[in-house]
């Protein structure tokens, strides 16, 4: 049973309430999997390193900043120790206020526990933010007085007690403490100071802030040896010296970090513009989106580029990719990308693999325009794909390509979804500048967000003193100086804010209304959502650690689908209506004023070539785009009731006459497989034709007066035709005209990639509530109070927690005995499989060699086979 005061984090968790367990479970999901017996494991698993790195890399700074005082500070350290080296000898007023709300952060997350008075940061993640030579704390101190005498003679330190004016002691460890003692003494370390020579503090300044390590050359200055007697540099080495804690505190005026920062960057300057102006743009942004995905989807449609060997879109590929859509090869890689995550395109899985559109972007193409706006955004906001690396070198120096392999960065969700939190934190219509928000994300998680480790200055000095130590500075400091733009999570950032306003979720750099709804708006309110740091938890700032989690949570792909569903209603009024008709010119060519109606676009785009898109497309109407209408089965009559019914305007005299040119000569030659041969009725255009030099190359000859054979393809023998300006039909063995079919290609059935989550899936309140239970039953288990066994002593249990042992008769006996009291009953129990562990049960009947009993660890009705259970035991009157 757990104390007033806990001795452990075990006997800490056990004062925390059901609310309180779930707020740590919620915040290390790690812990989970699987879920701890009782609340002894959970304490031991929450210890474990790859547990603790992983939940000191959550937190923000100044949680983070906390965490390193703590490191540095006695454990145990009380409250008033960690605040005087937070906040400083001067009081920092907004560090004194804030500091509240971090100690109960990391208590909350188990990284500290213990009493106000007698605070202990997790001995694991002590180790990791203590300071020492290998691995320099960002707090830039050095070791204790203590440690860094660990290896000095006696002798020694009695010498550099004696020049700082102290008496001798008996023994090293009383001398030590005497020297420490001084150090921390405000007044007599700077009665001490006031006596150094010219200098001394100008060298004590350099290390100040750290890198707390200098070197020395063999016969130092006077200044220097002068510090080097008193203590206040200490050897590290055979040439190098460090300065310890204590003094360094002292001149630091009691302060462990340089730059505390309290409360986050603020989110500034803003701009503000209309609400409705930043909504018309990012609805006009998305209807362009679209347009972009279905030219892909059309640009695909026979069958797009091939697969390369090693995974993904060859360099010059994309680079026709991006000429087709009219952009740049990165934005290519992002709609490939996009489209690839919607499960639009895929490989088809064929000997000579390539990339088509799957069957899944038929159904799209035939969705409304805002439904398919939300298909594309349900895919990228849970997307670990990240095209904003393509081009870049893999950890082989290998190009990285666009639907290729090794493209997942796990954190891109969780970035994405904080970025577009920080807009929703902003005025409708408001947009701030990139920097602020990288600054605010690298606060929020600045170890995930930390630019590579600097390396400590070379041990070399110029002959008068110690090396120049580092000013302050990011590597330093943690969290001063301006945020890098080169690390992971800024670049996630920079290429969520880019892709935000391509699919119209932003406009202008302002987060759009439906764009809002994109965010989690409902969430887990009752108590599993709510963190309990103990007798101690403040209300307020578990309010606050639970809105900040769920802010940091990403979206799961169901969650992704219902908001993007949200969303989607909230676009679909500011969507154009598409248009039924075009306006035809005389220069042969169409202006469609607005976005076509799909059947229109299609049949158009048969007809016409697109000159130019934007606000108003115009189509540009070509011998070989009639051509191909006419390949299709369209008649020229048909041609021209299609333009005369939609077009607003009168068909050119020039554009029929296009149409009827063309289509009279259409057909006139007939191509078909022979390897292939050309028909035509009049044998004196295909003595024409063999007459030409252009033909040589086909290889023909005349078979009959109306038949000429080739030795090539039926396709390489109509495109070698067109180009000699005639217009031939390709026909089947039947002799039937061949129409062809843009959509002739299409891959097997295909899924979406899968998300590559970034650890374990935070657990949602079903979970959380299940494991809570789990926790507490099979903590009841182990420690619940027993009663004496009445059995021999060879057969009670020999250790506290092992399984009892009862023969079969005993165990039969105490569990008919427990049915009739209605009492529970402790029992030793091994599964099917061999596990083994030990539960507390209400047993119900006992009939037919099993038990029946309600099972407080899965809190449900069980029933138990006697002869797996190793053996009975009654709990103590007070256990339950």
């Amino acid at each position: 049973m757990t104390t007033a005061t806990p001795r452990t984090l075990a006997e800490e968790l056990r004062t925390r309430s059901d609310r309180g367990l779930a707020g740590l479970l919620r915040a290390r999901p790690d812990l989970l999997n699987p879920v701890p017996g009782d609340l002894t494991q959970l304490a031991t698993r929450a210890g474990t390193r790859a547990s603790v790195v992983r939940a000191v890399e959550r937190l923000d700074t100044f949680a983070l900043q906390t965490a390193e005082a703590l490191a540095i500070a006695p454990d145990p350290c009380p409250y008033p120790t960690l605040a005087a080296l937070m906040a400083g000898d001067a009081g920092d007023t907004a560090v004194a206020a804030a500091l509240p709300r971090a100690v109960a952060a990391l208590r909350a997350q188990a990284l500290v526990w213990g009493p106000d008075d007698r605070l202990r940061l997790v001995r694991t993640a002590r180790e990791l933010l203590t300071p020492s030579p290998a691995r320099p704390s960002p707090t830039g101190l050095g070791p204790t007085v203590a440690e860094a005498t660990a290896g000095m003679s006696p002798g020694r330190i009695q010498e550099i007690l004696d020049a700082a004016g102290l008496p001798a002691t008996h023994d090293p460890v009383s001398a030590v403490a005497a020297l420490t003692g001084l150090f921390r003494d405000r007044a007599r370390m700077a009665a001490l100071l006031d006596t150094a020579p010219a200098g001394a503090v100008a060298v004590l300044d350099k290390l100040l802030w750290g890198p707390p390590y200098g070197a020395v050359t063999d016969r130092p200055a006077a200044h220097l040896q002068w510090l080097l007697d008193r203590g206040l540099l200490l050897p590290a080495g055979a040439r190098n010296v460090v300065l310890p804690r204590e003094a360094a505190l002292h001149l630091r005026a009691g302060r462990a970090h340089h730059a505390p920062e309290p409360v986050p960057p603020a989110l500034e300057p803003a701009t503000a513009r209309d609400p409705q102006l930043v909504d018309n743009a990012a609805a006009s942004q998305a209807f362009t989106a679209l347009a972009t995905v279905e030219e892909l989807l059309k640009e695909w449609d026979l069958g797009g580029p091939p697969v390369l060997r090693a995974g993904g879109l060859s360099v010059r590929d994309l680079k026709r990719t991006a000429v087709a859509l009219d952009t740049t090869e990165p934005l290519a890689a992002f709609w490939l990308e996009l489209a690839h995550a919607a499960g639009l395109i895929a490989s088809d899985g064929e000997a000579d693999e390539r990339y088509a559109a799957t069957p899944a972007a038929e159904d799209w193409l035939q969705l409304p325009d805002h439904q398919r706006w939300a298909a594309l955004v349900a895919a990228w906001l849970p997307a670990t794909r990240t095209p904003g690396v393509v081009g870049t070198a893999d950890a082989k120096g290998r190009a990285l390509a666009a639907l290729g392999p090794h493209l997942d960065r796990s954190p891109a969700p969780e970035v994405r979804h904080r970025v577009l939190t920080l807009l929703a934190t902003l005025p409708p219509g408001t947009s701030v500048p990139e920097r602020a928000l990288l600054s605010r994300l690298r606060w929020e998680r600045p170890l995930r967000a930390a630019a590579p480790a600097t390396q400590p200055p070379a041990a070399s000095s110029p002959p008068q003193g110690p090396a120049q130590a580092a000013p302050p500075s990011t590597a330093a400091d943690g969290a001063a100086g301006p945020a890098p733009t080169d690390d992971l999570r800024s670049r996630l950032a920079q290429w969520t804010l880019v892709e935000a306003e391509l699919l119209g979720v932003t406009g202008r750099g302002a987060l759009a209304a439906h764009g809002r709804t994109l965010l989690r708006t409902t969430g887990d309110t009752g108590p599993s959502a709510e963190a309990d740091t103990g007798p101690r938890a403040d209300t307020d700032a578990d309010t606050d650690a639970s809105t900040t989690a769920a802010a940091l949570t990403p979206l799961t792909p169901a969650e992704a689908t219902a908001t993007a569903v949200r969303a989607a209603a909230l676009l679909a009024p500011l969507l154009p209506e598409p248009l039924d008709h075009i306006l035809l010119q005389a220069d042969l060519t169409a202006v469609a004023p607005g976005p076509l109606r799909r059947p229109l676009a299609e049949a158009l785009a048969v007809l016409a070539d697109i000159e130019s898109k934007g606000g108003a497309t115009v189509y540009r109407f070509t011998p070989a785009s009639v051509r191909r209408a006419l390949d299709a089965g369209r008649s020229a009559a048909e041609l021209q009731e299609f333009l005369t019914t939609h077009s607003r305007t009168p068909v050119p005299q020039p554009l029929a006459y296009l149409i009827d040119d063309v289509a009279r000569k259409h057909g006139q030659l007939r191509v078909g497989a022979a390897s292939a041969y050309v028909r035509c009725d009049d044998d004196a255009l295909l003595s024409e034709i063999l007459a030409d030099r252009r033909a040589a190359a086909l290889r023909l000859r005349r078979l009959a007066p109306t038949v000429l054979a080739a030795q090539s393809a039926p396709e390489q023998l109509l495109d070698g035709l067109r180009a000699m300006g005639y217009a031939p039909a390709a026909e089947s063995a039947a002799g039937d005209v061949l129409v062809a079919r843009a959509d002739s290609y299409r891959t097997p059935p295909r899924t979406a990639p899968t998300p590559v989550p970034d650890g374990p899936p935070p657990p949602d309140r079903t979970l959380l509530e299940a494991a809570v239970r789990a926790i507490r039953a099979g903590d009841l288990a182990a420690t619940a109070a027993r009663k004496p066994a009445a059995a021999p002593a060879d057969t009670a249990p020999s250790t506290p927690g092992a399984l009892p042992r009862t023969t079969s008769a005993e165990t039969l006996a105490t569990m008919q005995a427990a049915v009739l009291t209605s009492s529970p009953v402790w029992i030793g129990y091994v599964n099917a499989d061999g596990a083994a562990s030990q539960r507390v049960i209400a047993p119900v009947r006992v009939e037919g060699g099993y038990v029946t009993a309600y099972d407080h660890t899965s809190d449900e009705v069980r029933t138990y086979p006697l002869h797996r259970i190793t053996g009975v035991s009654e709990l103590a009157d007070d256990a339950v």
